[in-house]
C-alpha cells in the first residue's frame, strides 16, 4: 500500500514512493529511496518538499488516501513520460555481493581491454577482427552485469591518458550494458549493445594518426577529417564482420543528437535507435571524464550535471541520461567529496536504497591530513553520532588525492 503523508510524519525505517516535487525541481536523483537517517528528511525539508509517498504495510488511519490538491504533478521524465526506475530482475540470474564480483570484473575489463587493444591494431593493418575473442569478452561482461551491474560499472573510473581509446571503448561498452541491464535488456540484446558499443570508435584506426593524436584541438578541416571515424567505422564493422544492423548502431549514431544537432546524418529522435541514443548518454560522460591533452577531465559528478543540461537543452535522450544517474549514482565510485565534518573520503560504492549516501573510505582528516589507515563508513549505515554526510563534491587534485590508488588497494 502506498499514501502520501506530510513530511514531518517521515520517519527513519519509511520508503518512499515519491515526493511532491517534479524530478526537474528537486536535486534528488531519485526519488525512490529507503530514509535511514533524519538528514535526509532534514535535506527533503530544506528543498521544500512538503508531502511524500511511502510504501505502507498495516493500519495507515493516520494519512490521507491522496496527496494534498498542492502538490505538484507526479514525478515525469524531460519527455514527459512517467517513468520506473529499477524494476527490471532479469530471470534466472544469481545476483553475487558487489564484492564478491569486483574480482572477477577486474579480470574481465583488463581481458576487455586487451581484445579492444588487438581489434584496433588489426584494424590499423587492414586484417580482418577477430570477432570470436570480441564475443567471448563481451559474453564474459553480460555474465558479470547480472550477477552485480555495479561491480564493473565501478571500473570505468580507470583510464590512462596515452591509452585514452582503448580503455574509453571499454567503459562505454560497459557503462552501455549497465544501462541496459537497468532498462531491462535480455542476455542477446546486453550482448548486441556489449559488442556495439565496445567496438564504436573502431572507425577511428582509419583516420591519420597524426590527427587522431593531436596534441590540442581541431582545426575545421581536421574535425571535418576526424568526423569521418564514424562512418568509416560502419563500413569496417559491416564489411569484415557480416555483424547485422543493430550492431552497427552504437556506431553509427554515437555522435547523433535527438534534436539533429549531431553527425553524420543530423537525425532526429524518431529516426534513432535505442543503442545509438545509449551510446550518446554513455560516450559524452566517459568522453568527459577522461584526461585530455586539451582538457583536464571533469569529475563525475560534473559529468552528470552536464548530461543533465544536455538533456534538458533537448540534445540528449532525457529518460536515458536520468536512468543513467541512476545507474552509476549520483556520486559515482571514484568521487572525492567532503564530509560536513570537514574530512575528505572518496566513494567506494554506492548504495541503491540511499542514493545520498554511499560508502566511502576517509582519507584525510578534518585538518587535510592523510590517514596512515583509510576508515570504510556506510554512510546509510552509521550508528555513531553526529552523522557524517557528503557536504561536497572536490577536484581530486586540488585535494591531493588519487581515489584510483585507494580503490585499487581495496581491491586487490
Amino acid at each position: 500500500m502506498k499514501k502520501w503523508i506530510g513530511i514531518g510524519q517521515l520517519q527513519p525505517g519509511m520508503r518512499v514512493e515519491r515526493l511532491d516535487r517534479s524530478w526537474l525541481t528537486s536535486p534528488f536523483f531519485r526519488h525512490r529511496m529507503a530514509i535511514t537517517s533524519s538528514e535526509q528528511i532534514e535535506q527533503l525539508k530544506a528543498f521544500g518538499v512538503q508531502t511524500v509517498e511511502v510504501a505502507i504495510d498495516g493500519d495507515a488511519s493516520a494519512v490521507s488516501e491522496e496527496p494534498p490538491v498542492e502538490r505538484c504533478a507526479p514525478i515525469q521524465s524531460f519527455s514527459g513520460e512517467s517513468i520506473q526506475i529499477g524494476e527490471a530482475v532479469l530471470p534466472e540470474t544469481t545476483v553475487v555481493p558487489f564484492e564478491e564480483e569486483l574480482p572477477i570484473a577486474r579480470q574481465v575489463y583488463a581481458a576487455a581491454k586487451t581484445v579492444v587493444h588487438n581489434a584496433m591494431h588489426d584494424v590499423r593493418l587492414g586484417r580482418a577482427l577477430n570477432m570470436d575473442s570480441v564475443n567471448r569478452v563481451v559474453s564474459d561482461m553480460t555474465e558479470s552485469v547480472l550477477r552485480n551491474a555495479d561491480a564493473l560499472t565501478s571500473l570505468s573510473r580507470l583510464k590512462q591518458f596515452d591509452e585514452y581509446t582503448f580503455y574509453h571503448s571499454v567503459n562505454t561498452s560497459l557503462l552501455a550494458m549497465s544501462l541496459g541491464r537497468d532498462l531491462g535488456f535480455d542476455r542477446p540484446e546486453l550482448h548486441q549493445i556489449g559488442v556495439g558499443t565496445l567496438l564504436h570508435d573502431i572507425g577511428k584506426m582509419k583516420i591519420p594518426i597524426e590527427i587522431l593524436n593531436k596534441p590540442g584541438r581541431f582545426e575545421p578541416d581536421e574535425m571535418e577529417m576526424m568526423k569521418q571515424h564514424v562512418l568509416r567505422g560502419v563500413e569496417v564493422l559491416s564489411c569484415t564482420t557480416g555483424l547485422g544492423e543493430t550492431y552497427l548502431r552504437p556506431a553509427l549514431e554515437h555522435h547523433e543528437r535527438v534534436d539533429g544537432t549531431g553527425y553524420p546524418h543530423r537525425r532526429v529522435r524518431d529516426e534513432l535507435s535505442q543503442f545509438g541514443l545509449i551510446a550518446a548518454v554513455v560516450d559524452i560522460y566517459d568522453a568527459i571524464t577522461s584526461d585530455r591533452c586539451y582538457h583536464k577531465g571533469r569529475t563525475p559528478h560534473e559529468a552528470l550535471q552536464f548530461l543533465y543540461r544536455l538533456a534538458l537543452e533537448g540534445h540528449l535522450d532525457s529518460s536515458l541520461v536520468e536512468r543513467f544517474i541512476h545507474v552509476v549514482g549520483v556520486y559515482p565510485v571514484g568521487s572525492v567529496v567532503e564530509l560536513d565534518s570537514g574530512e575528505t573520503a572518496v566513494v567506494q560504492k554506492i548504495n541503491r536504497g540511499a542514493p545520498l549516501e554511499p560508502l566511502v573510505l576517509i582519507v584525510k582528516s578534518a585538518g587535510n591530513t592523510v590517514r596512515s589507515s583509510p576508515e570504510e563508513v556506510d554512510l546509510s549505515q552509521q550508528t555513531a553520532s553526529p552523522r557524517r554526510s557528503i557536504a561536497a563534491v572536490k577536484d581530486p587534485c586540488s585535494r591531493g588525492v588519487d581515489p584510483t590508488l585507494y580503490l585499487n588497494k581495496e581491491a586487490a
